[in-house]
């Protein structure tokens, strides 16, 4: 087991070995870290969030209060998960029938944003700096930076990288970064002045 030794783990908390715990990261009341578990720096974990086994989280994530991280969840970093979201990771689950050999991954990408109570059905990648709105419920992959929400959720706009919603001009509000539609995708337009 490594846990960075600036890592603050409640002592309610319960964190299994092996597993990793990265530099400053934060596990607050009653939470459960599984084996094989990856989490990195800068992280914090909120009141009852389970993670594992296996899952991956990466550098400044934000896990909310009562997140289950299920195995076959990897969140790239810079990850925001809001209060009570979920993720599954068996698309036909019975009580009767095994079928952990069934699993699906879901990987969500570097900044992405999952509101409360959004749902994410296992299987599926959510694209860099999406924005999942609160009480979505995700079945189908998200675009880069696309801003879905309903059930099921459907793309409603664009955000930016600081998680604004882009008008026409695809300017972000915010910093002003500007950003590009190619092939239907979403992208920064890069700042090429010296």
């Amino acid at each position: 087991m490594a846990i960075d030794p600036s890592a603050v783990i409640h002592e309610s908390a319960y964190v299994d070995e092996p597993c990793e715990i990265g530099p400053r990261t934060r596990i607050w009341h009653f939470c459960h870290v599984l084996p094989g578990t990856r989490i990195g720096a800068d992280c914090i974990l909120g009141q009852n969030v389970m993670a594992g086994p296996d899952v991956v989280i990466g550098d400044g994530c934000k896990v909310q209060n009562n997140v289950a991280l299920y195995r076959g969840v990897t969140l790239e970093r810079d990850v925001f998960c809001g209060p009570s979201c979920v993720f599954t990771n068996v698309l036909t689950p019975r009580a009767h029938v095994e079928r952990k050999s069934e699993f699906s991954p879901t990987h969500v990408g570097r900044g992405a944003t999952i509101g409360a109570n959004a749902t994410i059905v296992c299987g599926h990648t959510l694209g860099e700096y999406c924005m999942v709105a609160a009480g979505a419920v995700v079945t189908k992959d998200v675009p880069p930076y696309a801003l879905v929400a309903g059930v099921p959720a459907r793309q409603i706009g664009w955000v930016s990288r600081a998680g604004e919603r882009l008008g026409a001009d695809l300017i972000c509000p915010r910093t002003g970064e500007r950003y590009e539609l190619v092939g239907g995708r979403l992208r920064p337009i890069e700042d090429d002045t010296p």
